[in-house]
């Protein structure tokens, strides 16, 4: 039995921060409107910056953090639904930016807002059989790119940022994960290449009825798996952090003591698959994730794709 060890993780967020208010001179929205709504008072939109140039700050924050070099990385992941190109992959321009050696395994992965886990999970099979013992997971977004700043139901929702994982295989612990998915391109889509400008269309009711289903079944079901009857029982729950109301309503649902689910959206927006990372760094910044800590990560988002995992920090 093994389960992934995240040994470090690192972010990165652009410059410029928008506002509510901001948003409030170009579309009919406010303030009070948009963060009683979903939590949200800023984020982050990228100008001079692009996805490798953020990816790459996070990937070296967490590689330095663990004390681990090019020499140590034998998997690159990239999880992101916006990358710079169609091709070349985020991952492989890393390999460049970064020095990773040539015969690293290096690829992106699109499962949207949970794709940091579908990417945790991946990696950790990986290195398996990998050329070096730790793998970098990144999630990457630069979403700002591909909103319609005209549409006040989705622009105020989403931000750009990266977040990052060094992960090495640890044969002394386990973990429990859920994945699923479910074919919806009605609910949340982004159009592909071509004559059509790409922007974010979404059915929010679809959405948050989607999201506070699986969230809710994903954590009752890692509670099973660990023989734990409550949430309460965990040190931590780390949600995709897309509005604030999905949380709360799953941690009313599931009777929750006050602060257990972590939330950090109001700074930042649903950077997607950024998101997790993002907020986990945070914890490990503020000195709130620590060794041995049972904690929950939950992603949700288009596809429609889900992931959950328990794992001990």
């Amino acid at each position: 039995m093994s389960a992934p060890r995240i040994l470090a993780t690192g972010r990165c967020l652009p410059e410029r921060v928008v506002t509510n208010e901001e948003l409030s001179r170009t579309v009919d929205t406010s303030d009070q409107w948009v963060f009683s709504r979903t939590g949200i008072h800023s984020r982050h939109f990228c100008t001079a910056e692009t996805g490798l140039d953020l990816a790459a700050s996070a990937a070296r924050r967490a590689m330095d953090r663990a004390g681990m070099t090019a020499a140590d990385i034998g998997v690159c992941i990239a999880a992101t639904f916006t990358p710079d190109h169609a091709s070349p992959s985020t991952a492989c321009l890393l390999q460049r930016e970064l020095e990773l050696g040539e015969d690293t395994v290096c690829f992106d992965l699109n499962a949207a807002c949970a794709g940091f886990l579908y990417g945790l999970k991946t990696a950790h099979a990986l290195l398996e059989d990998a050329p070096r013992p730790c793998a970098l997971v990144v999630g990457a977004e630069v979403i700002s790119r591909v909103m319609d700043m005209t549409d006040r139901n989705t622009c105020v929702l989403f931000g750009d940022g990266a977040g990052a994982a060094v992960v090495r295989r640890d044969e002394g612990r386990s973990w429990h994960t859920v994945f699923g998915s479910r074919g919806d391109p009605a609910s949340i889509r982004v159009q592909g290449p071509g004559p059509v400008p790409s922007a974010i269309h979404m059915d929010g009711k679809a959405v948050f009825r989607f999201a506070v289903e699986v969230v809710e079944r994903s954590i009752r079901q890692l509670l099973a798996a660990e023989g734990l009857e409550s949430v309460n029982d965990l040190d931590l729950v780390v949600c995709h952090q897309a509005n604030a109301r999905i949380i709360d309503f799953v941690a009313k649902r599931l009777k929750a003591r006050e602060g257990l689910f972590f939330k950090n959206m109001d700074r930042y927006g649903n950077t997607s698959a950024a998101s997790i990372p993002i907020a986990l760094d945070e914890l490990v910044e503020q000195g709130r994730l620590r060794p041995g800590m049972r904690i929950v990560t939950v992603g949700f988002g288009g596809g429609l794709t889900w992931a959950g995992a328990l794992l001990r920090w």
